[in-house]
């Protein structure tokens, strides 16, 4: 899974894609879980559930372009394998394996392994968390790119935002990408990682 993970990358041949694969790599983006109690809760979850995201995202593009062959210049492949499977970039180095207690089936307390995020380092926004690491990676994104991994998580946590936001998040999904990124997430992390 990290070759391939790593491989797609390196095709894109983008300035800075080796910098930004060295960091993942020490990191821990691929041994970290994609979430602590949702989707993938498992050592190397994020980088399964990033190649999910690919495939999924892949497929809607190729369908969209299909459907509507104006779009394909919007929707690099290049562009889809960066923003799909960098859009959680923000999750290395913040997960710790820990212990908690529960009630097993029996109503008796149990043990169990877990994962604990610290998000102190670098309190930022998902997104934007994401976009501002790997800007300061030295990757070259497009615009495009940038707005699909600011605004990948959707309108999952706008009640919170500003009005602003609100107006950003619907200029943003004129754009194909940020659509395909959104959907592709969404589908990976509630049907197929289920």
């Amino acid at each position: 899974m990290k070759q391939q993970f790593i491989s797609l990358l390196k095709a894109t041949g983008r300035r800075g894609m080796d910098t930004v694969i060295d960091y993942l790599d020490k990191g821990g983006f691929f041994e970290a879980p994609a979430s602590i109690n949702r989707h993938l809760c498992r050592d190397g979850g994020l980088a399964e559930h990033s190649l999910n995201v690919y495939r999924m995202a892949m497929m809607l593009r190729e369908q969209t372009v299909a459907m509507r062959p104006e779009v394909a210049d919007s929707l690099k492949e290049d562009s889809v394998v960066i923003a799909s499977l960098l859009h959680d970039v923000c999750k290395s180095n913040i997960y710790k394996k820990a212990q908690k207690w529960r009630k097993d089936t029996q109503n008796r307390w149990e043990q169990y392994d877990t994962y604990e995020a610290d998000y102190s380092r670098f309190p930022a926004g998902h997104g934007e968390k994401s976009v501002i690491m790997l800007l300061r990676l030295g990757l070259d994104l497009s615009n495009d790119e940038i707005l699909a991994i600011r605004w990948h998580m959707g309108a999952w946590n706008l009640p919170f935002q500003s009005y602003e936001d609100k107006c950003n998040i619907s200029e943003a999904n004129e754009h194909p990408l940020t659509a395909i990124l959104q959907s592709a997430d969404l589908l990976a992390s509630h049907i197929l990682e289920r």
